[in-house]
């Protein structure tokens, strides 16, 4: 089981953290429902690197959007426009929402990510051990716990069962 468990951090942690450094995808949390029932809150959206060429109505796009914040946004081609200038700018939706998102975004440069696989519930994970209460835990108690287990074997005292000086004595029946 602990092995198990190992294996499965290790794999999580080669996904999210070196896997989009080295093999060209992005992950990134659903935090909202605007893409149920297909991408739920706390959904990992994962995402590949495609030509701005390539896409087309019905791919689903993480981008910035063009307005406030510039935040992240995963949701579905519904239109797309190229400009005289050779820019390619999409009208998007999310699959929950009533009505179309109210901006044009251009996309700028020559890829877009498009999704290609969710991860149900592992963000509503990543972000539950974001907790303040969890992160201390996991930064204080479990290298204590190790540290405290680590002694008790060292300390712990086991009959040696090779020991020379022991005598064994056994009596017969007369």
């Amino acid at each position: 089981m602990t092995t198990a468990l190992v294996v499965i951090a290790v794999a999580a942690f080669l996904l999210l953290a070196i896997g989009p450094r080295l093999m060209g995808y992005q992950t990134t949390t659903m935090l909202t429902g605007s893409m149920s029932p297909g991408i739920n809150p706390g959904d990992v959206v994962v995402a590949g690197q495609v030509p701005v060429a390539d896409i087309k109505v019905g791919d689903v796009i993480t981008y910035h959007i063009p307005i406030e914040d510039h935040r992240v946004e995963t949701h579905r081609v519904v239109e797309i426009k190229t400009g005289d200038d050779g820019l390619t700018a999409v009208r998007t939706k999310g699959d929950a929402n009533q009505g179309i998102d109210p901006w044009t975004a251009t996309l700028q440069g020559q890829t877009i990510y498009r999704h290609v696989g969710t991860i149900p519930y592992l963000g509503a994970a990543i972000r539950a051990l974001r907790a303040p209460v969890v992160s201390t835990i996991l930064m204080y108690g479990v290298p204590a716990i190790l540290v405290i287990g680590v002694l008790l074997t060292i300390w712990r005292k086991e009959p040696d069962k090779a020991d020379p000086t022991t005598v064994t004595t056994t009596t017969r029946p007369a």
